[in-house]
């Protein structure tokens, strides 16, 4: 069987097709699906296909940079939230790309305003192409806007 590289519990993502560079989500085998924090989100139909369209604050605690997104919604799914609430949900297909790969995964709409992360990468898009370790973080990305942070510790050792 052949070895699957390993992601930590967050990374940095792409999703190109909905204009987002880079998105820190959460990873989480725990979860079914994958859910994107959306607001202004408008449902529209055009030429026979239902769309949707919403902004995205990609990062988290920072609400001054917005991304505008359209995607076609492929169904409306009930989720249960961790806290037993029911919602319907618009769901997408979008391509995400991590770790040097790209593929298609389904994202449900959801505001996350709430929630620690912008994004949760839930087990259906990672299975059978990644191995989590928990207590690791950024395995398979690192951040294009920002270079990671250096401890006082490694910076002294290195001056």
């Amino acid at each position: 069987m052949p070895q699957l590289p390993v992601i930590g519990w967050r990374e940095w993502v792409a999703l190109p097709e909905l204009g987002i560079a880079e998105i820190k989500p959460k990873i989480d085998s725990g979860a079914r699906s994958s859910s994107l924090h959306a607001f202004h989100v408008r449902t529209v139909r055009e030429r026979g296909r239902t769309l949707v369209r919403f902004k995205v604050h990609p990062l988290q605690r920072n609400t001054r940079i917005t991304a505008s997104a359209e995607a076609e919604v492929i169904e409306f799914r009930e989720v249960k939230s961790s806290g037993g609430h029911v919602t319907l949900r618009p769901v997408i297909l979008t391509e995400i790309e991590l770790n040097g790969q790209r593929w298609q995964i389904e994202l449900t709409l959801a505001n996350r305003d709430t929630m620690g992360f912008r994004m949760l990468l839930g087990r259906e898009a990672i299975r059978g192409r990644f191995l989590i370790d928990p207590g690791r973080s950024f395995l398979g990305s690192q951040s294009r806007q920002r270079p990671r942070r250096v401890s006082r510790r490694t910076r002294k050792r290195g001056e």
